[in-house]
């Protein structure tokens, strides 16, 4: 092999070592920190949108879901009012679920609904959300009494 060809592998070599260093950098950031949301850009002279007063709060219906309740983990025994939905589940200090589980990822799901219908969402998590004994990639609708796994932590609706 010539030297030149060598110099060039070399270089490759360091480049695709770069680059796997600066991932690496990259992932641990965005779990310690949460990934970066962006804002809507507003121009010069734009006023900011009213805020639309808040509706009041509809009464639930018979039979509907109105808490969460860990009922293994750290946290076992906590309960959550779903008054307040979308409920962020994580690490990090914006969740409205906080576990401190090293499963657990900074901003691992969502518990949120659509009409009467309540649904769990992966954040895109590292160790995975499980309804039951599935793991789930998509939005998925959960009932009264369903176990969802996050982590160690088995979080369950109830009225």
């Amino acid at each position: 092999m010539s030297e030149l060809t060598l110099v060039l592998i070399r270089f490759a070599f360091l480049a695709i070592l770069w680059i796997f260093v600066l991932s690496a950098i990259s992932v641990i950031r965005s779990d310690m920190f949460g990934a970066r949301v962006p804002r809507p850009a507003k121009t010069r002279g734009q006023a900011s949108a009213p805020r639309p007063k808040a509706a009041k709060p509809a009464k639930p219906r018979r039979g509907a879901p109105t808490q969460v309740v860990i009922l293994e983990g750290g946290n076992s025994g906590e309960v959550v009012s779903l008054d307040d939905a979308p409920l962020l589940i994580g690490r990090g200090n914006d969740a409205a679920i906080r576990l401190d589980d090293d499963y657990v990822s900074t901003r691992h799901a969502r518990i949120a609904s659509s009409g009467e219908q309540w649904y769990v969402e992966d954040l895109g998590s590292t160790n995975g959300t499980y309804v039951g004994t599935s793991r789930i990639s998509q939005p998925t609708a959960i009932q009264l009494g369903t176990q969802v796994r996050i982590g160690k932590t088995i979080l369950e609706l109830r009225k």
